[in-house]
Parts: C-alpha cells; structure tokens; sequence
C-alpha cells in the first residue's frame, strides 16, 4: 500500500527521495509528499494530491535542499485523500513523520494528547505519533529513546520513520507488523518500506524484524529489539533490477506481464526438477536442517491461507492436492482464518501464498498458526527476504520478477505452477504414482509453451471486447477446478474495468443466479474439455433458454459453436492438470482489452493498492 523512503547523507536527497516514490507507484496511493531538514536546521515540507509527479513539479518550483528526509505515498484509510492528510505530518517545528499501517488506540491516544495542548489539523491516525513523540521528547535524551517510548503505547501494525530538525544527521525508524528496509551505501544510509525503492543508490539491505527499533544516521546502523536490545540483523547483496518506467513496447505494465508469463514461469521451473522429479531444495530448508522432504512425507492435511487473487490459486490447490496427492486440504481467507477458533488436524502444514509476503492479515495468520501447533510452514511468495519468507519454515519463490500492476497476472500464475510443485512432492510421499508423477510435470514443463499458443488469441479476445463497452455488471462460470479460475476472471473484470462481476460453480446456476440471466448480463465461460464437459454444456443451455449472450472459452475439441447467443474463442488444447493456469490467460486478456475500451486506469484502478500491508 502506502509507500516509504528516507534518507540521511551529505548530499540533497530531495530527488532521491521522489524518484524512490516513483518507483513505488504501483503500490497504489492519492498523496504524496517529502520533508527535508536543510543545513540550517530548517524543517522544510512538500505535499500534494494525486501523481508523484504533481510533488515533482512542485518540489521544481520550491527547492528543498538538504541530506537528511523522508518521502511517502499516501493510501487513505482515516480522513478523504486531500493536501492535508498526506504525510509527512508534524509536530511543532520540528518533528516529522511518515507512517504505513493503522494505530488502532488512536483515538485514546489523541484524547491523551489534546489534553496536553497539542492540536490536530488533520484526520490521520498518523498525527498523534507525530505529536506523541514530540512529547515524549521533552522527558527524553534522545529521540531514539522518545520513540522507544511511544512505540510501547501504540496498538496496531505500523511502519514509521521519525525525523527531528534539532538532530538533523539522523532518522529513527520503528516497525511492527509493516515492512521496513535499511539500504545500506558508503557515508550514507537509507530506508523505505520496499527495496525497490532504493535500487538506484544502493542493493546492500537489511530487514527489520517485528517490534525493531532503529537509529540510522551517516555512517552507522544500530537496531534495537522490542525489549531495547541491540540485535544485528543480516545484511544482504540484492540482485534484482527493475526500472520503473519501464513498459517496453507496452502500452500498460498490466498486458507487459501478462505477455511475460511463459518467460516467469520458465523461470519458476528452472533448477526445481532432479530425474523427472521435485528438487529435495526446491522449497528450501527449515532452521532445524529438516528438508521439505523430511517434512512432506509426515503431513496428513494442508491447510492454505491467502488473500485475493493468492485466496484463488489456494483453491485451485485444493483440487490438486486432493485429486493427486491424497491429502485433505483446507482454503481460507486469511482475515477470516484469523480470528475464528479452529481445529488443527493431527500433521498439519500451514501454507501461505502472497505475491509481497507483507499481506498483513495473510502474516499475522501464519503467526497465530504457529502458536496452534500446526506441523510446519510454507510460504509460496515472489519477493525474497519478506516478511512471510522470513517467519516460515520452508519458502517456494515464484521467480515472477517485480509485477507492478495492481491486478496481479504473472504472480498468479507462478503461484499455481508453486502449488503443483508442492502437489507433486506431497503426492509422491503419498498417493502419486510414478507414472502420474512423471505426466504432471511433462506437463508443467510443456506450459510455457502452452501459454505462447494462448497469447496469440489476443486479437479475437480485444474484438469481442467491444461488446462490453456498455455492460454494467457480469457472470462468470466454471465447475471444478475451473471454479477458482471464474472467480480469478470476475476478480480482474472488477478491479480494472469496475464492471459488477461475479463468478459461479456452473451447477449452482439453478439455485438462485439464473434470476438474473438477460441480454444485459453477460455470461463467461470457462470449458476445458474434462470430465465435467457435458455438465458444463448443460448448464450453457439453461443460460441460453433465459436468452442470456455468453462468451465461451472453449477446448477447440469440446465442439462449442458460436451462434447469435454465443461467441466462442478457441483455446488450445492441454492436459487436465495444467488447465486452470491455461484458461487464466484468455480471462486476463479480457479484462484487460474491456478496461481499455472503459478507459480506466489499468495499472492503478481507483481504490486499491497491490500490497496490503493493514488489515
């Protein structure tokens, strides 16, 4: 979500600090802003609403030079998107902070501090850390010990960094439940809520773990615990490049990794396999030496935890899992799973699937889960180093490359290629025979190419776009493992063309979405030719007797055939077992060609963020 950076050096940091915003855009925001402390000790500050580039021009007009800031892009979750509520937000003339996350006691604490004479301009639960630690200040010899001090008084999950014009070489930063970062340079240092902020200037990092606190200044780090302990966290050497501005021949970031797939997936695939098998490392090893074969062979029941699109690769999961491996599987969505009581079956692995691994609800479950007894954890997840990496025992990296399109593409479908994998090596501790094991990844290494054949009916799928230029709402539908899939496609339209759309087992028409079935309701269909095919055809021809318009993606052997009620794209034929990875790309492509024609913001749809680091 929200977007962090921060700088303490001997040069202007000013351009440095917006270029790392920029580079954080896909995360989704309304404001932005930049406080900069000049050699004068001068507490100067920026903001403004919308684009970066709106805080760019402005910065342009009124220079603000000085080593040491900090920058951040807004996600409204207390007061509307305005000049106002964007960070940084101060105390007196000389405090500033930036926030990501949600102080829960906000309103106790900002009782607390009216009291005290401080008054608050804007609506932002951010401002009472802000005034809290200015006030912890006066009783404090520093300002690492002020925030020490209010970081035991907030509830909540926070990211935050606090700068103090009196003590202009330094930043203090202080972390619990959203991601923070310390770059690490030469006579500098930096930090911000996502490395690829700080790429240009530095690829030496650090992690802060839950409840840290740190001190950064010129030339020193020093990270303290949650208990005020001086503790040493790794630092690491990244290598991974990315450039923002960068669509190549795209016309959005979004159809630039849908068009990527085959090539993330090759990459998903690559050193994973031994002899026709899953790699003994593929999923890493826990911190007691235990591989994931050691773990595999014991687990009896999975139980698989995630949020949106990463909640619908889990459910495809489900079918795999049961289908070819002979294991009991669960889904749910994190947020729910998180605050229910629930039963924890004898040799139980916790999955976790997030394309950030800083989903917050998705993190905070893997932790309760833990504390269940669960058997083990894994985390299926395409950034290294993360949150969710980190805190689990075995870690799947899907090798997606950055995705900077807030409807995720290529992060889902490398998930599901993960999942497979983790299928295949439960399944062959379990049910799988050799044989079918040996198919099930002939297929996955066949995918790719697969995937190739699929993008070329792009074309067909932008024409037959155009008939929803004046929808306004959708019904997807899919059986079995096409299920998940239909909900994924129902998921993209919303989010990208703000088409109502909902997704349907094709059986459950019947029992209450036929009501809805007209000629201004279109109906998409997902047909792979399977064991369900007839089933499914059935159900077409309850749509098409209520003289419903549907669009059929269909096995070119399944022998649908468009008419006046039904316009049928053709898709390349593929194993059963590949097919929900397959039929996500005719649905992406879909959603993509109809938010064009609505002409919405395809890679930042209004309202949401790609990384949801609050509840």
């Amino acid at each position: 979500m929200c977007g962090i950076v921060g700088a303490v050096a001997q040069r202007d940091v000013a351009d440095i600090l917006v270029e790392g915003l920029r580079r954080l855009e896909y995360r989704g925001y309304d404001s932005s802003g930049v406080a900069v402390i000049d050699n004068d000790s001068n507490l100067n500050r920026v903001r403004r609403l919308g684009k970066v580039q709106e805080l760019a021009d402005a910065l342009t007009l009124t220079p603000t030079p000085g080593g040491t800031g900090i920058a951040h892009t807004r996600w409204a979750t207390h007061g509307v998107p305005s000049e106002t509520n964007a960070h940084p937000h101060v105390s007196g003339t000389n405090i500033a902070v930036v926030h990501n996350g949600i102080i829960e006691n906000h309103q106790e604490l900002k009782v607390k501090l009216k009291d005290l004479g401080y008054v608050f301009v804007s609506e932002t639960d951010t401002e009472v850390i802000a005034h809290l630690v200015h006030h912890e200040l006066k009783t404090s010899d520093t300002l690492l010990e002020a925030v020490q001090k209010s970081a035991k008084q907030f509830e909540g999950a926070y990211g935050t960094v606090i700068m103090d014009s009196t003590d202009k070489d330094r930043v203090v930063v202080a972390r619990s439940g959203s991601p923070l970062v310390i770059g690490y340079g030469l006579g500098e240092n930096f930090l911000a809520s996502d490395m690829m902020a700080l790429l240009p200037v530095t690829r030496r990092f650090s992690y802060l773990e839950e409840g840290d606190v740190a001190e950064i200044t010129r030339f020193e780090v020093n990270i303290f615990d949650t208990d005020g302990n001086s503790v040493e966290r790794e630092i690491t050497e990244a290598n991974v490049s990315h450039d923002a501005g960068d669509k190549g021949e795209y016309r959005h970031y979004m159809l630039k990794e849908t068009y990527e797939q085959p090539t993330a997936i090759r990459n998903t695939l690559e050193g994973r396999f031994e002899n026709g098998k899953i790699a003994s490392d593929a999923f890493g090893v826990n911190a007691t030496g235990l591989s994931a074969d050691d773990i595999f062979k014991d687990i009896e029941h999975v139980q698989i935890i995630a949020c949106g699109t990463s909640y619908h690769s889990g459910m495809v999961a489900r079918y795999w899992l049961e289908q070819y491996a002979g294991v009991s599987c669960n889904i749910e969505i994190a947020s729910e799973f998180r605050y229910r009581k629930s039963f924890v079956p004898k040799n139980a692995l916790i999955v976790t699937i997030s394309q950030s691994g800083e989903t917050a609800d998705t993190l905070a479950a893997l932790r309760l889960a833990k504390d269940l007894g669960y058997r083990a954890s894994l985390s299926i997840c395409n950034v290294p180093g993360s949150s969710l990496v980190r805190e689990s025992d075995l870690a799947f990296m899907t090798k997606a490359g950055a995705e900077i399109g807030v409807a995720s593409t290529k992060a889902f479908t490398t998930q599901l290629v993960g999942l497979m994998m983790m299928t295949i090596a439960i399944g062959q501790h379990k049910t799988l025979a050799d044989t079918e094991q040996q198919e099930l990844v002939s297929a996955l290494m066949g995918l790719p190419n697969k995937l190739e054949e699929v993008l070329t009916l792009a074309d067909e799928i932008e024409e037959l776009a155009v008939d929803f230029a004046d929808k306004h709402h959708s019904l997807f539908l899919g059986r079995g493992d096409q299920y998940p899939i239909a909900m994924e496609g129902a998921l993209k339209l919303k989010e990208i063309s703000y088409i109502h759309a909902e997704a349907y087992a094709a059986g459950e028409l019947k029992h209450g979405p036929l009501a809805l079935i007209d000629a201004d309701m279109p109906v998409i269909v997902v047909a792979p030719r399977n064991d369900l095919i007839e089933k499914l055809k059935s159900n077409v021809e309850e749509v098409r007797a209520r003289g419903g318009l549907m669009y059929v993606f269909a096995d070119k052997d399944a022998h649908f055939e468009s008419d006046d009620s039904m316009k049928v794209i053709n898709v390349p034929h593929c194993e059963d077992s590949i097919a929900p990875i397959v039929y996500t790309l005719p649905l992406q492509l879909l959603s993509y060609y109809v938010a064009i024609i609505k002409g919405t913001d395809v890679d930042q749809p209004r309202n949401l963020a790609k990384s949801v680091t609050v509840e």
